[in-house]
């Protein structure tokens, strides 16, 4: 902190906070040294269900289509 990326990051997710859960990760913290080393040069990064999405800025597109998937198997 502070992360001016992952703010402005946040601030494009804005609209869509009612329809899925952020958890943030500090990766400076030495407990998460793993995601450290693996994205020290890439934040933010943005993973869906566990699985890799996005990293640097928001692709909405990208992040649209696929919290729309995973509502329609939630139908």
């Amino acid at each position: 902190k502070p992360c001016p990326l992952c703010d402005e990051a946040k601030e494009v997710l804005e609209p869509y906070k009612k329809r899925f859960i952020l958890l943030e990760v500090d990766i400076t913290l030495p407990e998460n040294s793993a995601w450290y080393d693996k994205y020290k040069y890439d934040i933010p990064v943005f993973h869906f269900n566990g699985k890799f999405l996005m990293k640097h800025q928001v692709d909405i597109q990208k992040f649209e289509d696929r919290l729309r998937k995973l509502e329609l198997q939630s139908e």
